[in-house]
């Protein structure tokens, strides 16, 4: 149980859901060649879930005092598993999923491409000791991560078996999910800034520099209401342009009621937000804003099997 803490798998379970859906939801519904098996694309997934585990692992190390303040119920280290372990684990889970991308890399015959898995390793490092201490660009890198995440699948499936005859049609189908990386990167930008906001007395006693320390939590709070209108405005946009202009109108009514409703939900409930409690709230908000947000993929899928 304590491993399990340490590792954060609720949202590796979320990750690793993420990426399948995308997959057989999505990618599988279209007529096109897919360069990865199901289980090397299995190994991707692992891959990028262990990356994921050993940059929770670290940040846990380095946030032990924060976390004495902000979480103490959420602390592991020192709590049955020792620094020492945690560092060891860290090591374990990098060296086998970059190990994991390295021999993906040579499937796809691109070995190059496994540098890719050793900065997203290695900015996971440096966001955890040193990054999440600037202002704005430590919740930046953390949604660019997660936003990669979504990319990395295109990579690593679609543009080794992308050729001149399927070009136009594997350029649209990687622009969708560019489409839910960019999606995926807003929320989870807004999200860190409102976990920011909900953990400011911990920061603030460590000495880190976020932005409700350094502006205040009254205009970091309408910092955030800006950031979550843009979202709001470019999915309004979204469904006009590609949903109801294509008559997919159960996604549309999907997307109003799940994605749009509570994104109008928590613009309207920040302006009141005042407690740490309130923006726990917010932020678990984002988080389910997030998750059905992706579930559209397969919302999509159906809606098009249906309508055909």
């Amino acid at each position: 149980m304590k491993f399990l803490k340490l590792i954060r798998y609720q949202n590796l379970v979320m990750l690793a859901f993420m990426q399948l859906l995308f997959r057989y939801a999505f990618l599988k519904q279209q007529d096109i060649p897919l360069a990865l098996a199901d289980w090397q694309y299995g190994l991707l997934v692992l891959s990028t879930v262990l990356i994921a585990a050993a940059g929770y692992v670290i940040n846990n190390v380095m946030d032990v005092a924060t976390d004495t303040i902000n979480k103490p119920n959420d602390v592991v280290i020192g709590k049955g598993i020792s620094e020492t372990a945690a560092y060891n684990i860290y090591i374990g889970l990098n060296i086998t999923g970059v190990a994991i991308g390295c021999y993906l890399s040579n499937v796809i015959m691109r070995p190059g491409f496994v540098v890719l898995f050793i900065l997203i390793a290695s900015v996971l490092y440096f966001y955890s000791t040193s990054l999440k201490q600037i202002m704005v660009l430590g919740n930046f890198v953390v949604a660019a991560v997660l936003s990669f995440s979504v990319i990395i699948i295109g990579v690593f499936d679609l543009f080794p078996a992308t050729n001149g005859e399927n070009q136009a049609h594997m350029a649209s189908i990687f622009s969708i999910l560019t489409d839910y990386a960019l999606f995926a990167f807003m929320i989870n930008f807004i999200r860190e800034i409102v976990k920011d906001i909900e953990d400011v007395n911990g920061d603030y006693n460590q000495g880190m520099n976020t932005l409700p320390i350094a502006i205040g939590i009254s205009r970091a709070t309408k910092i955030v209401l800006a950031f979550a209108i843009i979202p709001f405005i470019l999915c309004l946009f979204y469904i006009n342009k590609y949903f109801l202009e294509n008559n997919l109108f159960i996604v549309t009514f999907y997307a109003f009621a799940f994605v749009l409703a509570p994104l109008l939900y928590f613009i309207v409930k920040i302006f009141s937000a005042k407690s740490q409690k309130d923006f726990h709230h917010l932020s678990t908000v984002l988080k389910l804003i997030l998750l059905f947000g992706i579930l559209s993929i397969l919302v999509i899928a159906l809606n098009i099997k249906y309508n055909a």
